[in-house]
């Protein structure tokens, strides 16, 4: 049980992680950080940053004391392209695997 949530901690700071951007203020800074619950039921976060990226996260615990327990896992992120737009990524996380969903995303 701790693996897997410290697998999926590390999935989610994986896909939080935007692709750099040289171009980009290096000196961005955190504007608003929020963590609340964290435990062995789940944990939320979210926080934004002066360059416009945004994320927010929430994880529960399912199947509490069965075989099959484990993390679910429901966020999103968003950052500023190059091209001006917001671009978000919906996703979920569970024992379905990573299921991402975002208008620019590959179907």
């Amino acid at each position: 049980m701790k693996s897997f949530i410290v697998f999926v901690l590390f999935v989610a700071v994986a896909v939080a992680v935007p692709v750099y951007d040289a171009s980009a203020d290096k000196a961005a800074s955190v504007v608003r950080f929020d963590l609340n619950n964290i435990g062995v039921n789940g944990y939320d976060f979210a926080y934004e940053t002066s360059d416009g990226k945004v994320a927010s996260e929430v994880a529960e615990l399912k199947n509490a004391g069965l075989e099959n327990e484990g993390l679910e896992v429901r966020g999103f992120f968003s950052y500023p392209g190059v091209d001006g737009k917001i671009y978000r990524v919906d996703y979920v996380a569970n024992d379905k695997g990573f299921q991402p969903s975002a208008a620019h995303l590959p179907a």
